[in-house]
């Protein structure tokens, strides 16, 4: 059953980077990042888009344990980010922990 999470996780985060590659201005809504011009939108499909598919591929891919716990690590430390930014930058918002929940159960599904 666990496995079934991990694959499952690995095509959620593969999703999003497909999202963000394809739909770079519709992540605006959701992360709050603002993008003015083409500059902007080129960095949203490579970092959001390119680093997502990169790591969710990886682990269908190699579908080893390494694979999975690296992008859980990743997941886990990102959420650990952003509680601190969360604090430092007083962005508790609604968003943010829909995020952060995300993060942790992806995480920690793909880090076990």
């Amino acid at each position: 059953m666990l496995q079934i999470l991990k694959i499952i996780a690995a095509v959620v985060t593969l999703a999003t980077g497909v999202y963000s590659l394809l739909f770079p201005l519709a992540v605006r809504g959701f992360t709050g990042l603002e993008m003015p011009g083409p500059r902007g939108i080129t960095e949203v499909r490579a970092v959001l888009g390119g680093a997502f598919i990169g790591l969710g591929l990886a682990a269908l891919l190699l579908n080893a344990p390494e694979a999975y716990r690296t992008v859980g690590i990743m997941y886990l430390v990102v959420g650990a980010v952003r509680i601190v930014s969360m604090i430092i930058d007083r962005s508790a918002v609604q968003s943010n922990w829909i995020s952060l929940a995300f993060e942790a159960v992806l995480g920690l599904i793909l880090a076990l």
